[in-house]
């Protein structure tokens, strides 16, 4: 059965990644039939109609979906269509039932549209007219090209669900209680949830936690999270001001597990195959250069002694960092991931893509990984990606791959990160943000 997807025109290279993905939580086979990234109508084949319902109630870039009653070319095309299809069902004949409009790039006269509508009066629909949560409500939709009055397909469907994407505005980071500059924004914390296949049951877990962007979402839809990052401030925050305050401002707080202080590559979690899901925000150092804890590569690591007693044991000690390659930060990350997802469990990670020159920085690549999907979100100079892996089932590779592996060189966070000294020598201020 052919529905009608109608999204959102935002964030187009992340709408098919996320149709996918929902397509695996909800358990049903999706098949895509017509999609273009210049148009928010997308048509699929889907079994039934309780999968369809299943499928679109979590979806953040789409409005709705629709059961595909007619498409044509044009309005005359449009009615023939539904004349030779048999639309005017037994079933619909008596309810109350509502008409509706959807112009993409276009605009009709309220004229129009009423001729429109009426155009239709051979469906021959006997119930009440009821324009506010009607039994049947029935869309035309317009898709327009830019500059032209009439449009260039139309489509007619029978509303059959409501997408979650009013959820972007409850999570809004003008409304919450904590962040930081640093904070993702709703939208795409959301999206990004979904595509790790965030749900209930499953454990997710964020190492570069910060103000807890990705945890909090990930706790929206049902799964528990637990996260952890170099910087303890970030986690602490005030009295009542941090991470924790935005659970309770959600009613989310028992599905948080806790977070705690530490650095991927010194982490105090234990291997094995027990995370559903890693979704992060590493830095990228345009601000400054990614840290580890450790001393500098030119300096004794013997323990520091005050008064005797080794300055680590001692309170208040502030543990020392070093700048680190981001290139070993991204690789680190697959590894952690690879030692600790369940199978097919999925990673989703965000890294810079290119400069103003288009040069491309590589993906990191792992072959316990298969790389699902690439989103782009673009800046005006700059771009970024999500890129999305999924743990192969039952692969397995050498465990001392990381100890084996080539670190990259240099001192200083200019030498361990290309992308972060190509900013600076441009002397361009790029800004990204990062769970």
């Amino acid at each position: 059965m052919q529905y009608l997807i109608r999204l959102v025109q935002v964030h187009e290279s992340f709408r098919v990644p996320e149709i996918r993905a929902l397509a695996v939580l909800a358990g049903v086979d999706i098949q895509i039939v017509h999609y273009n990234d210049q148009t928010p109508f997308c048509i699929v084949d889907i079994p039934s109609e309780a999968g369809a319902r299943a499928f679109i109630s979590r979806s953040i870039l789409s409005h709705g979906i629709y059961e595909l009653w007619a498409s044509g070319s044009d309005e005359e095309a449009l009615r023939e269509a539904a004349k030779n299809r048999g639309m005017n069902k037994p079933a619909y004949k008596n309810v109350s039932f509502g008409f509706f409009v959807d112009s993409f790039q276009g605009k009709s006269s309220p004229q129009r549209v009423r001729d429109l509508v009426e155009s239709f009066s051979f469906l021959a629909f006997d119930g009440p007219i009821k324009l506010n949560s009607p039994e049947l409500e029935l869309c035309i939709f317009e898709e327009y090209e830019r500059h032209n009055p009439s449009p260039r397909m139309m489509y007619l469907g029978r509303f059959v669900g409501k997408s979650d994407r009013e959820t972007v505005l409850k999570f809004d980071l003008k409304k919450r209680r904590y962040i930081s500059r640093t904070s993702m924004d709703a939208e795409l914390s959301l999206v990004a949830a979904n595509l790790t296949l965030a749900g209930p049951g499953k454990l997710m877990y964020d190492p570069f936690v910060g103000t807890g962007s990705f945890a909090v979402t990930c706790s929206h839809f049902g799964a528990m999270a637990f996260g952890s990052d170099l910087d303890g401030r970030s986690i602490r925050g005030s009295h009542d001001r941090n991470l924790h305050s935005n659970f309770v401002q959600y009613g989310l707080q028992n599905n948080l597990l806790d977070n705690f202080i530490a650095d991927l590559t010194n982490s105090p979690l234990r291997l094995g195959r027990y995370i559903n899901g890693i979704i992060c925000d590493p830095p990228y150092g345009v601000r400054e250069g990614p840290k580890v804890l450790g001393y500098r590569y030119d300096r004794q690591t013997s323990p520091i002694l005050r008064d005797g007693i080794a300055a680590h044991l001692q309170d208040g000690y502030i543990p020392p960092k070093r700048p680190y390659g981001f290139d070993d930060l991204m690789q680190d990350v697959l590894e952690f991931g690879y030692s600790t997802l369940v199978d097919q469990g999925r990673l989703s990670l965000w890294m810079p893509t290119a400069d103003e020159d288009a040069t491309e920085l590589a993906l990191p690549t792992h072959p316990g990984f298969e790389l699902v999907s690439v989103c782009v979100q673009q800046f005006t100079k700059w771009a970024r990606r999500l890129l999305t892996y999924e743990r192969r089932p039952g692969y397995e590779v050498a465990t001392n791959r990381t100890s084996q592996r080539e670190r990259s060189g240099g001192k200083n966070a200019n030498d361990l990160n290309p992308f972060r000294k190509k900013v600076q020598n441009k002397n361009v201020v790029a800004v990204f943000t990062r769970c």
